[in-house]
């Protein structure tokens, strides 16, 4: 009895192991700081080259790490720096193919091989976004809730939660989104453009070898953000007014860059203020630049612009203190004489 209650609780503990045991790939390329960990909540441990990696594992790279795994399939994902990424399932068959990856943050390439016709469901997800992919390549990066991605071959649906509205993703375009929103209409990628600058340093580190400078990785999302300044004023102008604001707070959620992030605020609140007829959330738009850069140059205008709203909404008194502070503050500034008319006329 106590033989067959021992031989009962080895194979309760061994029969998970021998689960987790059965390979989907295995490491095929590695240089610098990499780790890996079985299931998530444990922690990392080394990762070396030739290391057979099953469903559940989780793969992280340092600043200087690279890290390429191949499939089962012959499919290759490609890590590059500061890159945390999950296997959460992958199922292949002789007629089926089912896998589903988790890039935490950090930047991918995904080289998926076509299945030959037959079924085939592969996802790559980040908390905010999720691509579905059958036989393609592209280029995925999740900063914070943002996500961008650039196409190379074949087609990939990408969406905010996997449900909703989808935008496709084709060779030499880019689509992006936030916050679990819809993605941005594809935009196509021409050459000499900050997004091709940005997709050949993105090219560059998850290539076949990884770089030998990653100077040039952290790059990637500042380009971005000064590309969507642009691309927003642009849509405003085209009256798709809330794909401007989408845009600029893809902006926000991709830099930390102070200048890309003051001016996306205030391009924002002229979009409310302008199209929108909605002072509230322009004026909030132009507080935020005030409380937050307030020796930037962009401070200046939000001062102004912050008066002339409260003005407009009636609020005279404040807009009287924010007049007074802006001719204190900027005595030979842009608005100055704007000011000073403005503010006469709350004195009569």
């Amino acid at each position: 009895m106590k033989k067959l209650l021992f031989i009962l609780l080895v194979s309760i503990v061994i029969m998970p192991v021998l689960a987790f045991a059965a390979p989907v790939g295995k490491i095929t390329g590695l240089t610098g700081q990499a780790y890996m960990r079985v299931k998530a909540g444990v922690p990392y441990t080394p990762l070396s080259k030739g290391t057979a990696v099953a469903t559940g594992t989780w793969i992280k790279t340092g600043p200087k790490g690279w890290v390429e795994l191949t499939l089962n399939d012959k499919s290759k994902f490609t890590l590059a720096n500061n890159t945390e990424f999950e296997v959460t399932s992958f199922l292949l068959t002789k007629n089926k193919r089912e896998g589903a990856f988790n890039l935490a943050e950090g930047k991918l390439r995904a080289s998926v091989v076509k299945f030959g016709g037959k079924q085939s469901g592969m996802t790559v997800k980040s908390g905010t976004a999720v691509a579905g992919i059958k036989g393609t390549e592209f280029l995925m990066l999740s900063q914070g809730q943002a996500n961008v991605f650039f196409g190379n071959e074949g087609t990939v649906a990408v969406s905010g939660d996997g449900k909703s509205a989808q935008q496709p993703l084709t060779s030499a375009t880019y689509v992006q989104n936030t916050r679990g929103l819809p993605p941005a209409e594809p935009v196509k990628i021409d050459q000499g453009t900050p997004l091709a600058e940005a997709k050949g340093i993105f090219d560059g580190v998850t290539a076949a070898e990884p770089p030998k400078e990653w100077t040039d990785s952290g790059k990637i999302v500042d380009i971005c953000a000064r590309w969507n300044i642009n691309h927003g004023h642009y849509l405003a102008d085209s009256g798709k007014y809330q794909d401007a604001l989408n845009v600029f707070q893809i902006a926000l959620d991709l830099t930390k860059v102070e200048t890309v992030r003051a001016d996306a605020h205030m391009e924002r609140g002229a979009v409310y203020a302008r199209f929108l007829s909605n002072p509230e959330l322009a004026l909030a738009e132009y507080l935020l630049v005030l409380e937050e850069y307030p020796k930037l140059p962009q401070a200046e205008f939000a001062l102004f612009n912050a008066a002339q709203t409260l003005a407009e909404m009636g609020f005279n008194e404040q807009a009287k203190l924010r007049f007074e502070q802006y001719l204190k503050m900027y005595p030979q500034g842009t608005h100055r004489s704007n000011a000073e008319t403005l503010l006469n006329g709350i004195g009569k």
